[in-house]
């Protein structure tokens, strides 16, 4: 996660991710400290996570465990369902069933914009979470100052699984 969030948008992010951890498809969860205040390094450290500094993001990858990357704006929040989706997309992608191995989630019914709401919208490559093979990671964050700059541009596909996207400020 990309982490300059609030002590409660980083906790509802992370509570979504608890029921993947306790069926071993989350094995840590790493933020990206993007100006995190005292009480967001409270609260991830109480869940375990692990906190990064954001100047070399290609090697924050390259530390990660796992073999595939979840990434996630604070405050997105990952709706029932999403594990077995993940699940099977990564047993898809290992026996050459997916189309692409890059995917992002769809978004909530009660967050999709309506006609005008998708023209004036600013969307993020992060809105809706991205799943990728951290091979292809570490080649995007080769010169991403951020996991924005990761995520964007990536070809991806949809997986059956939805996010409810962090909340943006109004200005």
């Amino acid at each position: 996660m990309d982490c300059g969030a609030d002590d409660q948008k980083l906790a509802a992010s992370l509570a979504t991710l608890i029921p993947g951890a306790v069926e071993g498809v989350v094995r840590e969860v790493v933020l990206i400290d993007r100006g995190m205040d005292v009480s967001a390094r409270k609260v991830a450290d109480h869940a375990g996570c692990r906190v990064a500094e954001p100047g070399d993001l290609h090697s924050v990858v390259a530390q990660a465990k796992g073999d595939w990357l979840l990434l996630l704006e604070p405050g997105a929040r990952l709706q029932p369902g999403w594990i077995p989706a993940v699940a099977e997309h990564v047993e898809e992608v290992a026996g050459g069933r997916a189309g692409a191995s890059a995917v992002r989630f769809a978004r909530a019914r009660a967050d999709r914009p309506g006609l005008l709401g998708r023209f004036s919208q600013k969307r993020t490559a992060l809105a809706e979470g991205v799943l990728l093979r951290k091979a292809q990671a570490l080649g995007q964050a080769k010169g991403a100052g951020s996991l924005e700059g990761v995520a964007r541009g990536l070809a991806v596909g949809r997986l059956p699984a939805e996010i409810r996207p962090a909340q943006r400020r109004r200005k």
